[in-house]
């Protein structure tokens, strides 16, 4: 019985370790235009937030046009 615990212990924990590695976060302080939504980088450009998160994670975007946009257009 403690054996199998102990191996399911094991196969936990390298599954956490896998799964926390896979984990990327943004943190900090991110300037951002009121207006455009631009976000500026450490050495002062002005990026968009898709490129801008994009680069710093590994999220990827999808875009689509949200009902009051719709609306809008």
């Amino acid at each position: 019985m403690r054996i199998k615990a102990e191996i399911n212990r094991g196969r936990l924990l390298s599954e956490f370790q896998d799964d926390l590695s896979k984990i990327n976060t943004l943190s900090g302080h991110l300037p951002i235009s009121a207006n455009c939504k631009k976000i500026r980088d450490d050495k002062g450009y002005w990026n968009q937030i898709e490129g801008y998160i994009k680069e710093h994670s590994e999220v990827d975007f999808s875009h689509s046009i949200c009902p009051e946009c719709a609306k809008k257009l």
